[in-house]
């Protein structure tokens, strides 16, 4: 399985090309910009089982630092602030590594409501541009409110 069974080859180029200069990576925006707020916690999961390269359940430092290249060979190692960044934003219990506890749908770290929060922003920024059809802008609404009480769930579950 790759990477491109899940994301499109172009955002994953965009994404590598916004990030080449050192410590200009942001998880955030890089997600956003491949395209995992689109993606299910199922899609997710399999996603991270890819980026987890010795297959131990946990994605380390080691890892992390090379986490750009499981997305294009070519692509720069992340400089030290950058991992530590990174490993300090998905890190949820302090081990030192980013982990998927067994539970199909809840990671161990902070990957999954971070992706949550990029799927909360979509919606937001779809039900400020829909304004023409009220039905639809109803429809909008509850959606938002789905997706930030799932949120809600998450933040309870994760203990974040």
């Amino acid at each position: 399985m790759a990477l491109t069974d899940f994301l499109a080859a172009s955002d994953i180029t965009s994404a590598i090309n916004a990030c080449r200069a050192n410590d200009s990576f942001s998880p955030k925006k890089f997600f956003a910009m491949v395209g995992l707020s689109k993606k299910s916690p199922p899609e997710i999961e399999k996603i991270f089982m890819i980026l987890d390269q010795d297959k131990s359940g946990y994605i380390e430092q080691d890892e992390l630092q090379l986490f750009l290249q499981n997305f294009s060979k070519g692509a720069r190692p992340l400089t030290a602030a950058e991992t530590r960044a990174f490993l300090l934003a998905g890190d949820k219990d302090g081990d030192g590594k980013i982990g998927w506890d067994g539970r199909v749908t809840r990671p161990s770290g902070r990957l999954l409501f971070i992706v949550m929060s990029l799927v909360l922003e979509a919606e937001l920024r779809h039900f400020a541009l829909d304004r023409p059809a009220a039905k639809s802008n109803w429809l909008n609404c509850i959606r938002v409110i789905s997706v930030v009480k799932v949120m809600v769930k998450f933040k309870v579950w994760l203990k974040i």
